[in-house]
């Protein structure tokens, strides 16, 4: 019983923990304006960019686009490989152990990657444009989550 219940709390922090992560990352401006939910829209139409701002957001947006996509790709073979650890050992084994370090080592990853990507932004930003984009990010980082 201690195990099956070890194994659940396992489980389900893992879950939330990839969900928060991708959470995050999806709440932030791409390239392509795709998923880029609130963040994007205050980035492209309430901050009055410059032809000069709007181009090195562009930029940044490109470039995180990219590295998004492959560290979205790591967690979801991660948090596969836990899913298939699971399934085998049917309790939390060394298996389970490697997957939950790999879902782990991927969702710090993209989490470290969202931030120096969000950081970039703002660099990019005058300071009042700055204040209203700090807000918004506050804003959606402690506003539930909606489908």
């Amino acid at each position: 019983m201690r195990a099956a219940m070890r194994y659940a709390l396992v489980a389900v922090v893992a879950v939330v923990a990839a969900l928060a992560a991708l959470w995050i990352a999806q709440g932030l401006p791409t390239r392509d304006g795709g998923g880029g939910g609130r963040l994007h829209a205050i980035m492209h139409e309430e901050l009055r960019l410059d032809p000069e701002q709007d181009r090195a957001i562009d930029r940044l947006e490109t470039k995180f686009a990219a590295e998004r996509e492959a560290l979205e790709a790591e967690l979801s073979a991660a948090n596969r490989e836990l899913a298939q650890a699971m399934v085998r050992e049917h309790q939390y084994g060394p298996a389970v152990e490697r997957a939950v370090d790999r879902s782990h080592m991927a969702m710090g990853d993209l989490q470290k990657a969202t931030l120096s990507h969000v950081f970039a932004m703002r660099a990019v930003l005058r300071p009042e444009q700055a204040t209203v984009f700090d807000k918004a990010v506050a804003e959606v980082l402690i506003e539930p989550a909606q489908d």
